[in-house]
């Protein structure tokens, strides 16, 4: 005896809804999180945040919710190459307002063209998702031949169409080739095309860590993780608080602050506290401040894990006053995050010029007050994961021709164990993702840093 598959029941509006159907909820999750990301300019990682994130996220189980973040992420890595392999299989382009219709195809395409999903399972998944919305439903037989198509043609026109663009909007591509010159530029983002791999700060023993999680140490003293063998949370001594994770460039501008033991020292701007708890582990005392409750309750939970201490002070520095004045300042400010793409291919999808140049000013008004938390004669380092020099090399060189209160301390060759290749003729430190070329493109690179070292004068 053979049972039929039911059908999907007609909506009201002409559509059809079940989400029985296996695997069809996923999908549809990950469209509507695709539209929240593309048309609306919403964080990816606010919208998969597992206790936070979108609703429609949250009810999938852990499973789908993993496929939903993988389909993303290589939607949003790839958007580029997904968006030309579509448009060559219409034979007119889509309608101007079809952007859940766009979606949809993207969404199966990523399956098609990058993760291991059956693409039949991804074509009829999409074409079901489609004809149970009223604003594609009449566009299922379109999605079913385009996508069908892809199928046939991409082990041809995937390497093809991956080697004619570099999948990144316009004006962030315009940018970093005015920044970094052409060559440079196409190293950057054939990197951002590159599953990042993980990068561990221990508190001692790095080759130890490295052979227990099959890694490496790069010449920074980081711990490098090309694929990770389990959860973060599933790892040795995880709970014991042994190590976190931490990007390679990320751990440098702590430590331009140099000898920190005994010292006083603030982070500001420091959840989720990477940083603060190398300072706390060199002997600083530490005073982590952030505008933000719920960062800092995430910061404190991460110091009783690692069994660390620090002050945790939940202000504004741009209009708080200090408790005290420091003997040392770090402030890493809010930034575009666009030296962080390879992890967060979102980026440059989510921002825009403007928010760039808002941003710089943002970073400038802050480094002015970070000034007035430290010493006379004490050290300020700023920093950024941002690759844009707006809001690096430019606002630090401007900041210290107007403000006389403060010199540059520029970081000298062979004072930061592995940091040389990033110093600059200024003496501040660039990081890029196509930095630290080692054996293999997955094991190679960095999150873009930007770090400057100023001192007040006494």
């Amino acid at each position: 005896m053979t049972v039929a598959a039911r059908k999907p029941k007609p909506d009201r509006k002409g559509g059809t809804t079940d989400d029985t159907v296996p695997g069809l909820a996923a999908r549809k999750a990950a469209a509507k999180l695709l539209a929240a990301v593309i048309d609306a300019h919403t964080p990816l990682d606010g919208l998969t945040d597992h206790e936070h994130g979108h609703p429609q996220y949250r009810a999938l189980d852990m499973r789908d919710r993993a496929l939903v973040r993988a389909i993303l992420v290589t939607a949003l890595r790839f958007r580029g190459t997904i968006e030309r392999l579509i448009a060559r299989r219409l034979e007119r382009p889509l309608p101007a307002n079809a952007h859940a219709l766009a979606h949809v195809l993207h969404v199966a395409a990523a399956q098609i063209l990058f993760l291991d999903v059956p693409d039949s399972a991804a074509v009829d998944l999409a074409v079901t998702h489609a004809k149970s919305d009223p604003r594609t439903a009449r566009f299922s037989g379109l999605v079913n031949g385009v996508l069908r198509a892809l199928v046939r043609v991409k082990d041809r026109a995937l390497p093809a169409e991956l080697a004619r663009n570099d999948d990144a909007p316009q004006w962030f591509a315009e940018r970093l080739a005015d920044a970094y010159g052409p060559d440079r530029a196409k190293a950057i983002l054939a990197s951002h095309r590159i599953e990042a791999p993980t990068d561990f700060t221990v508190k001692s023993d790095p080759r130890g860590w490295a052979e227990k999680f099959g890694g490496i140490v790069l010449p920074t003293g980081t711990v490098r993780v090309e694929r990770l063998p389990a959860q973060v949370s599933d790892l040795p001594c995880f709970r014991e608080g042994e190590w976190w994770v931490q990007d390679a460039a990320a751990a440098l501008p702590a430590r331009l602050l140099g000898e920190v033991s005994g010292l006083d020292v603030a982070d500001l701007c420091a959840a989720p506290g990477g940083k603060t708890a190398q300072l706390a582990l060199a002997g600083a005392r530490v005073t982590a401040v952030d505008a933000s409750k719920s960062r800092l309750k995430r910061l404190a939970a991460n110091f009783e894990r690692l069994k660390l201490s620090a002050e945790i002070v939940e202000a504004d520095i741009g209009t708080a006053t200090p408790p005290r004045l420091f003997d040392a300042v770090l402030l890493d400010a809010p930034c575009s995050s666009t030296g962080t793409v390879r992890r967060h291919p979102d980026v440059p999808w989510t921002k825009s010029p403007d928010d760039i140049e808002k941003l710089a000013g943002l970073q400038r008004r802050l480094l002015a007050r970070a000034v007035g938390w430290v010493k006379p004669g004490g050290l300020i380092v700023f920093s950024n994961c941002s690759l844009d020099p707006l809001e690096g090399e430019t606002l630090v060189a401007a900041f210290l021709e107007e403000e006389h209160e403060v010199m540059a301390e520029p970081i000298q060759p062979g004072e930061t164990a592995g940091a040389d290749p990033f110093l600059t003729p200024q003496g501040t430190l660039r990081t890029t993702p196509a930095d630290m070329v080692l054996d293999s493109p997955e094991v190679s690179g960095m999150d873009g840093f930007f770090a400057a070292r100023m001192r007040r004068q006494g």
